[in-house]
């Protein structure tokens, strides 16, 4: 009877002490099970449209900020900025003229004599170099024709090889149906169609980049051709120069303003340079920070509109978003220290400190916040979300994503 008494007034200390212990540890820790992992998310879009060349990733796939992603081709977007550097050019050049001709008009000297006669012997030595130019544009464009009218006979050369081979493919998969020919010989066959199609798609992609080149020695041609005008004008004006030395102040004002119009089309023809140079360097997509690809839908071949979403880029840099009872949050800091435990992995630790604490409750940034001063008022204890922050990045073994659960436990005193 004495041995059983004394093991009732064991067990009831246990349970005081149990009760003090949970009792102290309520009022130093808060915890909830509301609390999940959030990232950013980026979604990849292209800044200019065009073919596709090449995808560089997959699905789940790690990438550093940077990697090449996707690859558009790039033939429209050199020929234009080839066009753009042409306009340029030619711009400096009456630029170049109009200088010239302001120095003549301000006055008559030996030295603006000399000058003249200087420029006139560079404009003639410039025609030379721009007819050797326009000579070599002229192969080049001859050459590019030529590829230009071989590749349609490729691809259609490639586009017979792959009916062809899908034939086979069907005829041995009928055969084999019927016990009449190998799986190896199947087999075969298919691996035939494919490489056929391959082929074909290959030819497509040389008749595309056939066609830009000729395009792009073309708009060479041009702008060589045009400098050449423009020089050839340059010749006749200087030899002209002396005559027009002798002109009032109402001409060297309009070489002033002519000086002063080339250098403004100057300014914009050089941004017009500098976008056509972007909008080149935009036909390669890069990773804009380090993280998992997710949902990605683009492939070799598909045409792709500026914003098109390509694929999300799960960011590596994490946070858990906990949803606290408002009541939890009386002695709840930023910097306090934190205990996590993810769901997915319940038998590990991770530590985190509280970074900020929302300033409002989460119903009230909701779709339909509450109205309060309408209706019947029942009074509900509020969520209002914490940021918390990991205080070391989650090994990289641990498939941690934004969306899975979180417990964490504060400590607030």
């Amino acid at each position: 009877m004495k041995n059983k008494k004394l093991l009732v007034a064991a067990i009831i200390l246990i349970g005081v002490i149990i009760a003090v212990w949970y009792y102290l540890r309520s009022q130093s820790y808060e915890s909830t099970d509301n609390a999940f992992v959030e990232g950013d998310i980026i979604q990849v879009s292209p800044r200019v449209a065009g073919q596709v060349l090449r995808v560089h990733v997959t699905d789940n796939q790690h990438v550093n900020k940077g990697d090449l992603l996707v690859e558009i081709d790039p033939a429209d977007y050199q020929a234009r900025l080839a066009e753009a550097e042409g306009k340029l050019h030619d711009t400096l050049a009456k630029g170049s003229g109009a200088q010239s001709n302001l120095a003549v008009a301000s006055g008559v000297t030996d030295a603006v004599l000399i000058q003249a006669n200087s420029a006139l012997e560079a404009a003639r030595d410039q025609i030379a170099v721009l007819k050797a130019k326009l000579e070599q544009d002229d192969a080049n464009i001859r050459a590019a024709e030529a590829a230009s009218q071989q590749a349609p006979a490729r691809r259609e050369a490639a586009a017979a090889e792959a009916t062809r081979a899908q034939a086979d493919a069907i005829r041995y998969r009928t055969l084999y149906g019927k016990d009449e020919v190998s799986k190896q010989m199947l087999d075969r066959a298919e691996t035939d169609a494919r490489a056929a199609a391959a082929n074909l798609e290959a030819a497509a992609q040389l008749v595309a980049g056939s066609q830009a080149q000729l395009a792009q020695a073309r708009a060479v041609h041009a702008s060589t051709l045009a400098s050449l005008r423009i020089t050839e004008k340059q010749v006749v004006q200087a030899e002209g120069r002396v005559k027009e030395a002798q002109a009032g102040p109402d001409q060297v004002r309009a070489r002033q303003s002519d000086v002063a119009s080339f250098r403004a089309q100057a300014e914009q023809q050089r941004a017009a340079v500098e976008q056509a140079r972007l909008n080149l360097s935009y036909s390669r997509i890069v990773a804009p920070d380090s993280g998992y690809i997710t949902r990605k839908s683009v492939e070799p071949g598909n045409f792709v509109q500026v914003g098109q979403a390509l694929m999300a880029l799960v960011s590596d840099r994490m946070w858990v978003l906990a949803n606290f009872k408002e009541t939890q949050l009386t002695h709840m800091r930023p910097g306090q220290a934190v205990e996590m435990r993810i769901d997915a992995y319940p038998r590990r630790k991770f530590r985190g400190r509280v970074d900020s604490i929302q300033a409002g409750s989460g119903a009230r940034f909701s779709l339909l916040p509450p109205e309060n001063a309408t209706g019947n008022y029942v009074k509900v204890v509020q969520r209002v979300p914490v940021k918390i922050v990991f205080v070391a990045p989650p090994p990289p073994d641990l498939k941690i994503g934004p969306g899975m659960s979180v417990v964490p436990t504060v400590k607030v005193r």
